[in-house]
């Protein structure tokens, strides 16, 4: 499978396109057979990547640390104790995603993580919102060389131009349009923003999407973004942090199957001058002259003489104006469809 900030192929994109993440996050509460199960129900359900998150409590959080708005169930750091995997757990979820199909993705949130990624064979990172100034975790992932994809959700562009130039430093970056908001409204989705990265970048574009509908995404691929990362929970229902602004299976699936048919759509383009597709409908639809009284031969044709009448096949009405001031060869009928052989 390609990674999307890969070489682009023949026909300028990186394959397959749009790539679609399920993000799983912590959803799983610290369970890994949640963790398996969700993989398996991603790749199920049309993803081409899983995400996870990998916190290390000691050393990314001081204990008395607060908890965001959304999440309030327990301590931030008793949270990220309790849910947090061993490397050789992690090394299994890896060779699950493998077992399905699926790109493993994980977003260090210190320097240790990106350590214990590396160790179980990572080979792509996802740097997330809330670490786009941490600019020598950055330069951890820079220095693994691997593809990186960095999202942008509570950052100015000076800060993503800090964190930019330091992760050219390593492999292939994406840089992808995101909203720190949980869920995202409509009006803070922000896909201007998508091709204000791309010149402003010249790297690829990705989106990820805090909306609780298909719409951003679809309008995001559409504007260009090459990657999708979507929530995914087995209900909303879920304890935990993401679970309850994630999509379930169904709409996930459905949503994967939306993907594929914009990925369809932008890899046809419609060339608007062949009308070969469209001789039949022409015929039916469009219209013909004809003439719109019985007329005489001899008849030098004036504007009234004229009326316009499906089927196309005839002398199209585009052609109105070089038919007035003809001469008729013979006499014609009300509603005659004339042709060249009528004119003298």
């Amino acid at each position: 499978m390609t990674f999307p900030t890969s070489s682009p192929g023949p026909d300028g994109r990186a394959e397959p396109f749009p790539f679609l993440i399920a993000e799983i996050g912590s959803v799983h509460d610290g369970s890994y057979g949640n963790a398996v199960k969700l993989i398996e129900t991603a790749a199920r359900c049309g993803a081409d990547a899983v995400k996870f998150q990998t916190h290390i409590a000691e050393a990314e959080t001081l204990t008395d640390a607060p908890a965001p708005a959304y999440f309030t169930g327990e301590p931030r750091f008793a949270y990220f104790k309790r849910t947090a995997f061993s490397r050789e757990q992690w090394a299994g979820l890896k060779a699950a995603c493998a077992s399905a199909g699926v790109t493993f993705l994980s977003s260090p949130f210190s320097i240790e993580a990106v350590d214990l990624l590396e160790a179980i064979g990572a080979g792509a990172y996802k740097i997330p919102s809330g670490e786009v100034t941490n600019l020598p975790l950055l330069e951890r992932v820079a220095a693994t060389g691997k593809p990186a994809l960095l999202s942008s959700g509570m950052s100015s562009w000076a800060e993503l131009d800090a964190a930019v130039a330091v992760l050219r430093r390593g492999g292939p970056l994406m840089v992808m349009q995101c909203s720190s908001a949980y869920p995202c409204p409509p009006e803070r989705v922000g896909l201007n923003v998508i091709g204000e990265m791309r010149i402003r970048y010249g790297v690829p574009v990705g989106f990820s999407d805090h909306s609780t509908g298909p719409a951003a995404a679809l309008a995001a691929v559409a504007l260009g973004a090459r990657t999708v990362e979507k929530h995914l929970t087995f209900s909303r229902l879920m304890y935990g942090s993401d679970a309850a602004n994630a999509m379930e299976p169904a709409d996930f699936a459905a949503l994967a199957r939306q993907l594929d048919e914009v990925r369809r759509m932008l890899a046809h383009p419609v060339d608007k001058d062949d009308l070969e597709p469209y001789g039949e409908m022409k015929r039916v639809f469009e219209k013909s002259i004809v003439a719109s009284r019985p007329l005489a031969a001899g008849a030098v044709l004036a504007a009234g003489d004229l009326a316009f009448k499906k089927p196309g096949d005839g002398i199209p009405v585009s052609e109105h104006r070089a038919v007035i001031g003809r001469r008729l060869r013979r006499a014609v009928p009300r509603d005659h469809k004339f042709s060249e052989a009528d004119f003298a």
